[in-house]
């Protein structure tokens, strides 16, 4: 995909997360809008996947570290022809299949269960150390919150993976600076983040997470780099694409009401307005 439709998908990524927590009443629409284009990249550009053949041995792996924006993950694997963009509208109802976390056994494309923050990672990092000790090629992903690093088990597991040389494992820091309590900073400050992975042996990139040229270079740098794993820290907005929700740390994992999600949908409509123009 070029740029322009990459931006187009996206919008339709946040369309399905606005979408999904609004008829859920509940969800967390700030973290998946500012990943959104980090989906889209991931599962419309760089992961070796594939809808038809979901379980493909040699297929790249996702984790969703920070499992609350599972909108985000459901909605670009709706748009990638994972299950019907439809679907989206049973987030969180009684006897769907999407619920507020993802979950391996039940959502199609879906690598790994999770939700309880701190965790992924550790199983992101099993996954790429499995595949060095298979032989295989594949590569994991795994996204993490800037909020989500202040657990320390995230360091136990990049710890890990320094050590181990994990160069086909990409750890992704979605840097909003927002968590549920406020900025990151004031509530336990993790920054310097790209000093800290440094520390741990990783190859740090920085990017503007909503630039996709940004992102496609550092995912290349990613491939490029031997011996070591690599982190993006993705320097992003929370709510991006929403007037009312940009920059809120209210707007973490609260859901709009039907008023709010008119405004809401008319601004990503805006947006697909005119990148059609271009």
């Amino acid at each position: 995909m070029n740029n322009l439709e990459l931006q187009k998908t996206a919008n339709e990524v946040r369309k399905g997360i606005v979408t999904a927590v609004h008829s859920a009443k509940a969800g967390h629409p700030g973290g998946s809008l500012s990943a959104a284009d980090i989906f889209t990249y991931l599962y419309f550009e760089e992961m070796n996947i594939d809808p038809a053949d979901q379980k493909k041995p040699d297929r790249d792996r996702f984790v969703l570290s920070k499992g609350h924006t599972a909108p985000g993950l459901y909605s670009a694997l709706a748009n990638r022809g994972y299950f019907p963009v439809e679907d989206l509208k049973t987030l969180r109802k009684l006897g769907s299949y999407l619920q507020g976390h993802p979950c391996l056994q039940h959502v199609p494309g879906v690598d790994m269960s999770s939700g309880s923050l701190g965790q992924g990672l550790s199983t992101a990092v099993g996954m790429a150390l499995a595949a060095k000790m298979d032989g295989k090629d594949f590569r994991t992903y795994c996204l993490c919150g800037d909020g989500e690093i202040q657990e320390g088990q995230i360091w136990e597991a990049a710890m890990f993976a320094g050590h181990r040389k994990l160069d086909n494992l990409v750890v992704i820091v979605d840097n909003n600076g927002l968590q549920i309590d406020g900025k990151i900073e004031d509530v336990c400050s993790p920054y310097p983040i790209d000093k800290k992975f440094e520390a741990f042996n990783f190859h740090v990139i920085n990017v503007d997470g909503h630039d996709f040229d940004a992102i496609r270079a550092a995912f290349k740098e990613a491939r490029e780099t031997k011996g070591m794993p690599t982190c993006i820290i993705a320097h992003t907005l929370k709510g991006k694409g929403v007037s009312f929700m940009e920059n809120q740390a209210s707007w973490h994992g609260t859901a709009p009401n039907d008023e709010q999600y008119a405004v809401a949908m008319a601004d990503l409509e805006k947006v697909g307005e005119a990148l059609c123009q271009k």
